[in-house]
This record gives C-alpha cells, structure tokens and sequence, in this order.
C-alpha cells in the first residue's frame, strides 16, 4: 500500500475509533461472561488481592490464591466460597523467588488446570527515600512487583497462546506513570510492570492472539493499610481510594475488556499533562497536587494488618 491511500485509511480509522469511544461513554460495554474461568490472584492473602477473589467468585469463577501469608489465603478462600466460587485453590507462594512461582505454577497446572485470567496483583513498598532504603529491599521491591509478572507470565501464557483465549491483568499504580518523591525503587517497579504488560500485550496482538486481553489498573493510593500515613494535598481532585469500590472497577475493567484503567478519573487529566507540559511547568503541578510531599508521613501496613 503506497503512503497515500495508507494515511487516508489511518485518518479514517482515527475518526471511527473516536467516534466508537463517544458512542461508549453513553452505551455501556458489553460484559462478557467469565462463569468457569481460572482466575489466579496473587497477593490474595489481604487487601486488593482479597476484595478482587471476591467480586471474582460472584461470577463463578475457579479461583486460584497466591500469597505468602498462608492464614491470609485461607480467610480469603472462605469468604470466597461464601460468594458464589465453584471452587476455590490456595497455595503459599514466595513471588520474589523465581524458582518457587515456577514450583508452584506447575502445581497449579497439575491440580486445578490451565490458569486462563492472570492478576498480577502482589506488591510491596519500602516507603523509603532511596538513598536510605538497604539494597536487599530494593530488590525484593522489584523482585515482586516487577520480576514476578515474567515469571508468572512464562507459566500461564502458553497455554493462552495455545487457545488464544484469556486475560493479563496487570495492577500495577499510579506511580507507575509519574514518579513520585520518596517512591523511587517503588515507582521504577510499576513503571516496569506497566512497560511490561504493554509490551506483551502488543506481541501477541502482533501475532494475531487477540483473544488474549490486556488490562493495567493505575490507581492512586488504596486505603488498603499499605499506605497508611499518607495523605493527599487535594482530597477531592485526588481522593485516597476506597478499595472495595476499586475492587469492583477493576472486575469491570476486565469484563468490558478495558486496557487501561486509571483512578480516580482525574489521573487521565493529570497524566496527560504531564507529557505535553514544559518541564518547570510539570514539577509546579507536581508541588502543587503534593507528590513532593506525599510520602513525608508515610507508616504503611502494620504486622497486625498483615
């Protein structure tokens, strides 16, 4: 196809898409039916992770729970059970340690089957200034909110491939668009999660598997306790999110087939900017919205939480 007819075809297709969005912000997306589906979770044991298995399980879903606190895992699979899962799996899993995702994964293939809805969801903070944070945690830092969505990815992705069905759901954060004063190990591993999840989810539209869908949830801080002490300069532009309503969001992100999924709706504005605005104009906003001092008060989750 020569250049011209080439770009009027891009030009047209533009049109179409925009159009199609408008179109959806009036008509809801279909929600397709996930009743039997493998959806492994991991960091199910609390927080997120927990809330998700739940609006999970009221769909029918085989769920698969992922976590290294084993107590937190079997709470989790209760309440599961108690919401509609047709069955409910648990294993303790180290996700930091690339041996044991592997163990384990091959256990799961074993025992309940081909895993066909993926959420990378287990994640740490260090909540420490980078000059002052030990190396050993900024490696276990990216080990588990990075490294272990290849490692998960190279277990269950054949599989989809092999079907060219399931989904990649990546919960990655807002700090993984924007850096963020005091989050630097922090905001590399979600900026590499995000990097991550795209990029594969290009190769295999690029291969033509694309009954294979990708879906990144960015989200400001959760009051799921791993943030706690922090606080947000303007509550209403950039509230700290309740995460039972982010839990839902998210299951509805990957029943409509979402990519990407930005909360609260004011980080789409904000992100944007951020790449369009001169440099100087981009750090004001930044000391204007608070992220030179977010982390200032930062406590993070208790043992008790844990």
């Amino acid at each position: 196809m020569n250049f011209f007819l080439e770009s009027i075809q891009v030009l047209f297709l533009s049109l179409w898409y925009n159009i199609e969005s408008l179109i959806h912000l009036l008509v809801p997306r279909k929600k397709k039916n996930i009743a039997g589906e493998v959806v492994l979770i991991t960091g199910a044991g609390s927080g997120i992770g927990r809330l998700m298995a739940q609006e999970f399980a009221a769909h029918g879903t085989v769920l698969v729970l992922w976590d290294i606190n084993q107590e937190g895992i079997k709470e989790t699979a209760r309440l599961a059970k108690n919401g509609g899962a047709s069955r409910v799996h648990c294993f303790v899993c180290d996700c930091s340690n690339k041996n044991e995702v592997y163990r384990v994964a091959d256990q799961v293939k074993r025992e309940v089957g081909d895993v066909s809805i993926l959420v990378n969801n287990a994640g740490i903070v260090t909540g420490k200034k980078f000059m002052d944070a030990p190396d050993s945690l900024i490696e276990k830092t990216m080990e588990v909110n990075a490294m272990a969505h290849f490692w998960t990815y190279k277990a269950f992705l054949p599989a989809m491939i092999a079907n060219n069905h399931g989904h990649l759901v990546s919960i990655a954060s807002s700090a993984g668009l924007i850096g963020v004063n005091g989050l630097a190990d922090y905001c590399a591993s979600k900026f590499a999660a995000v990097g991550f999840a795209e990029s594969v989810g290009l190769e295999l539209l690029a291969t033509g598997k694309d009954g294979i869908k990708t879906t990144i949830v960015c989200p400001y801080f959760i009051n799921t306790g791993m943030f706690d002490g922090c606080h947000t300069k303007w509550p209403r532009l950039l509230p700290i999110l309740n995460a039972e309503k982010v839990a839902k969001k998210i299951i509805h992100a990957v029943l409509t087939d979402q990519v990407y999924l930005l909360l609260p709706k004011s980080m789409y504005f904000i992100t944007a900017l951020k790449n369009i605005l001169p440099m100087k104009q981009g750090i004001l906003l930044g000391q204007y919205l608070g992220a030179f001092n977010l982390m200032d008060t930062f406590r993070g989750r208790s043992k008790k939480q844990e």
